[in-house]
């Protein structure tokens, strides 16, 4: 027999808007499109509770999901995308240079972001939690690129890096034993999972 899984889905593709808060921001068409085969699969088969971050990009790929699972998506606020709130929208090289040192240096404030120590802390914490309240069986989260990543290199017991970032574009998932949350499968592209 084998045992639950907790998988992590963090949300694929957004449409970004610089003059709309980064947690507000939706899922592009590109990413719903993403979303649609495993939706029409019911994918993850099995599943007994679904998660979701609040952030809006978040919410929208759980809700996609729901139906066919036959699932409500329980909404966790603390399982939001570290906070950036401090820079604001950052374009693509400021942004990609900001994320290099708030994962190099996990103990520090990187020009007002949360630290990455607090970050992995409160995925973490959320985790077993979550773990702990939701019935026997599989469950889904549903999330984000930067606090995922925190919460696979403690599953993983790996430090804190950039290297184990999820592949680029979002929409990936890894796998956890729910009774131990340990890594059991690294980041695979959603278009790799199965029923």
């Amino acid at each position: 027999m084998t045992s639950a899984v907790l998988r992590y889905l963090t949300h694929p593709q957004v449409a970004i808007d610089p003059d709309v808060p980064v947690p507000d921001w939706g899922l592009s068409a590109l990413g719903r499109d993403r979303l649609a085969p495993l939706a029409a699969a019911g994918w993850p088969r099995g599943t007994v509770h679904l998660v979701s971050s609040g952030e809006r990009k978040a919410r929208e790929t759980a809700a996609i999901l729901a139906p066919a699972l036959g699932l409500t998506p329980e909404i966790r606020p603390l399982t939001h995308e570290n906070d950036r709130s401090a820079t604001g929208f950052l374009p693509g090289p400021a942004f990609e240079e900001m994320a290099d040192a708030f994962f190099a240096r996990p103990g520090e404030s990187v020009r007002g972001w949360e630290r990455a120590v607090d970050a992995q802390a409160r995925i973490v914490a959320e985790a077993r939690a979550v773990v702990a309240e939701a019935p026997e069986g599989d469950i889904l989260m549903v999330g984000h690129g930067a606090v995922g990543t925190l919460l696979l290199c403690h599953a993983a017991g790996r430090p804190i890096a950039r290297s184990e970032d999820q592949p680029h574009g979002g929409g990936n998932i890894f796998v956890l034993d729910r009774a131990t949350l340990t890594l059991q499968a690294g980041w695979h592209p959603l278009e790799d999972a199965t029923a």
